[in-house]
């Protein structure tokens, strides 16, 4: 007998869901002990399971085996609610219609029982892989016929052994030994690979059970008949162990691990909605049972007692399973605290913000199963994130709109802001969106804290380079005036000096010539007259160089034009009428004297110039110099020379900045900027 597959297939599962919807509700209405759990916990989980895993592989074998399992059975049962309550006496019934619907529905039970035996054999792919299995499952469609045969017979069926009288109690335990032994000869032969290895971890456990609730149905079908109270009760128990782990069992493994030759993908949330469903079935199957068999023996208020006990007691069983079920479909989860505490680890060591978003991010992502998280470190209405930012998900970058966003603020200050999507598997709870608050707060600290550490780190490194700024400018200063020093020791020696040793000779010839010839004195001493009168300027002009008096004496305009006026070369001096009669601290009139000066005997030692423009102003509380000429400019080599950088630190001594600029064949400009202090500042 072939196994329906297509359009039969499609038919026999409409059939059994038709027969659940209309079994149930008669099953409640007539009360009936010995059917109703064996539809909630067995049938009903089977059917569901084989439906979820045909709907997506309707051509694997395991899936329609499955479902077929579901729905013979769930026909079968239809039909016993349909006769109403079984006879109690055997199969010997008056009359005709009640013999006919229970062998309709005991060759249902054969089908179904069949069925599942072929599907755990031939786990976890469902194909034949040993000719001994194909012997022995073909045999099994011989006992199609038995219920039928058995009614014809003149003797009740209590006088038959049980192995032979219900072959639903031994089936699944028959097929667990098909498939221990298909295993063992596996493992033996070494024909599996390394995938199908790792199924048969999973395969070996589910033996197990199976033969355990094989050898338990067994016994469960005594009770079922002939049981009493506790006894029936722990015999629906049994009973629906081996086809509730059936049907978890194969959902779990087709989704979470792939049985073989089930390859497709399905959102999370689906699989364990058929979990829940099958969990839910087997929960209500067991309180129905104890309730339903606590009413055929004890007054109604104690049987509505007992059921409420039972219902108490398996609460906490199936919120245990429902959380196994969950941990197993979607992984574990952190929890609230060590969610944050994660993140407190994540942002305990945010001094780098480039790494923090991106970390941020992923934490906040696998903790909470968003689809999407981006995360932006910057203050709020900038185009980009100054500070970092970091994204988790397919979808973040792909810039839609979030789902929700929560700003990181510290104090009035927006620090930047986390944007998400919704969750991968179910909704969004409240406690979500206080957990993703509170991580706010703690990343705004943080981002506060590395924003503190980077502008301190940038201020000691500003302090470092100054130090050694002023380090090497002391230095270039000392070494600036031990050069002024030696210059002024040179034009002492070799100037003044000399010209004063020539006017000591001269004299002692002088005195000479008188002591023999009087006329020739007059020529002598006009000649002295004039040495006295140029070593008097020799000496004025080293005094104006080592500090002009005009500077003293009239300011800093009055200074650089007394300058300009001595040069070979036009100079013009462009004065703002503000400077003209100012008086400035004498630090600042030094420096910007003599960095005239300098950049005058620059010009005419190197520009080759035919002339040259001063400007000086004064706005907004600085002093401003401009010296330009139109030379041959400033050779790129020649700006980090000594003379430029004595000057520049001349300038920076007393807190100003200078710049130069120019380019070969273009002229020079140096451009210097002091802060104005006024004398009296200066005094004070």
């Amino acid at each position: 007998m072939a196994e329906p597959e297509g359009r039969p297939m499609r038919v026999l599962a409409i059939c059994g869901g038709l027969a659940l919807l209309y079994g149930v509700p008669n099953g409640v209405r007539i009360s009936t002990a010995q059917t109703l759990p064996w539809t909630m916990a067995c049938i009903l989980p089977c059917y569901v399971a084989g439906l979820s895993l045909s709907w997506h592989t309707p051509q694997h074998p395991v899936a329609r085996r499955l479902l077929a399992a579901g729905s013979f059975a769930a026909i079968g049962m239809a039909v016993r609610f349909t006769l109403g309550r079984p006879p109690a006496t055997g199969w010997h019934a008056d009359a005709p219609r009640a013999w006919a619907f229970l062998g309709v529905a005991r060759t249902f039970d054969v089908l179904a029982a069949i069925t599942i035996c072929r599907l755990v054999a031939l786990l976890p792919d469902g194909r034949v892989r040993h000719g001994y299995e194909r012997v022995v499952l073909r045999a099994l469609w011989l006992l199609v016929p038995y219920p039928v045969l058995l009614m014809a017979l003149p003797i009740s069926d209590r006088t038959l052994p049980w192995l032979l009288v219900l072959p639903e109690s031994w089936a699944p335990g028959l097929g667990a030994g098909l498939l221990l032994i298909r295993s063992l000869l596996d493992a033996r032969e070494q024909r599996a690979g390394r995938a199908e290895r790792a199924d048969r971890v999973w395969v070996i456990a589910l033996i197990a059970l199976l033969v355990f609730g094989g050898r338990g149905s067994a016994r469960l079908f005594r009770l079922w008949l002939a049981g009493k109270g506790l006894d029936y009760f722990i015999g629906s128990a049994l009973g629906a162990l081996p086809y509730i782990t059936i049907s978890a069992g194969l959902v779990f493994a087709a989704f979470r691990h792939r049985l073989p030759g089930m390859d497709f993908a399905i959102r999370r949330s689906l699989v364990y909605g058929v979990l829940w469903t099958i969990i839910g079935a087997w929960y209500l199957g067991m309180t129905t049972a104890l309730g339903l068999t606590a009413g055929q023996y004890l007054p109604i208020g104690l049987a509505v007692l007992v059921a409420v006990t039972a219902t108490m007691l398996f609460q906490p069983v199936h919120r245990q399973l429902n959380r196994l079920a969950a941990r197993r479909v979607f992984g574990a989860r952190p929890s609230n605290f060590e969610l944050l505490v994660q993140c407190g680890t994540t942002l305990e060591h945010a001094y780098d913000l480039e790494r923090l978003g991106p970390q941020l991010a992923v934490t906040l992502r696998e903790g909470l199963d968003l689809r999407w998280v981006r995360v932006r470190l910057g203050p709020a209405g900038t185009a980009r994130a100054p500070f970092g930012s970091g994204s988790a998900g397919a979808e973040a970058d792909t810039g839609q709109s979030p789902w929700g966003e929560v700003r990181l603020r510290y104090g009035e200050e927006v620090l930047g802001s986390i944007e998400y999507g919704p969750k991968e598997e179910g909704r969004f709870t409240p406690e979500d969106q206080d957990l993703i608050e509170t991580l706010a707060r703690q990343a705004a600290l943080a981002v506060h804290n590395a924003l503190l550490t980077a502008e301190l780190s940038t201020r000691v490194d500003e302090v470092q380079r100054q130090a050694c700024e002023l380090n090497a400018s002391r230095t270039r200063i000392v070494q600036a005036q031990d050069t002024e020093r030696r210059r002024i020791e040179r034009q002492l020696h070799d100037g003044i000096q000399q010209e004063l040793v020539a006017l000591v000779a001269k004299l002692a010839l002088a005195r000479n010539q008188l002591c023999r010839n009087g006329d020739t004195v007059h020529t002598t001493l006009t000649e002295l007259q004039d040495d006295a009168c140029r070593v008097i300027d020799e000496l004025r002009e080293v005094a104006h160089g080592i500090h002009p008096p005009v500077l003293t004496d009239q300011g800093l305009a009055a200074a650089v034009m007394s300058k300009a006026r001595r040069l070979p070369i036009p100079v013009v001096v462009e004065v703002d009428p503000s400077v003209s009669s100012a008086r400035f601290a004498p630090e600042i009139e030094e420096a910007a004297f003599f960095l005239v000066s300098e950049a005058l005997t620059n010009v005419l030692k190197h520009a080759r110039a035919d002339g040259v423009t001063i400007r000086i102003a004064r706005a907004d509380g600085s002093l401003f110099l401009d010296v330009s000429d139109d030379g041959v400019g400033l050779p790129t080599a020649s700006r980090l020379g000594s003379g430029l950088t004595g000057m520049r630190d001349r300038i920076e001594a007393v807190g100003g900045r200078l710049s130069i600029s120019g380019r070969p064949g273009g002229g020079t400009t140096l451009c210097a900027q002091l802060t104005e202090r006024s004398r009296e500042t200066a005094h004070a």
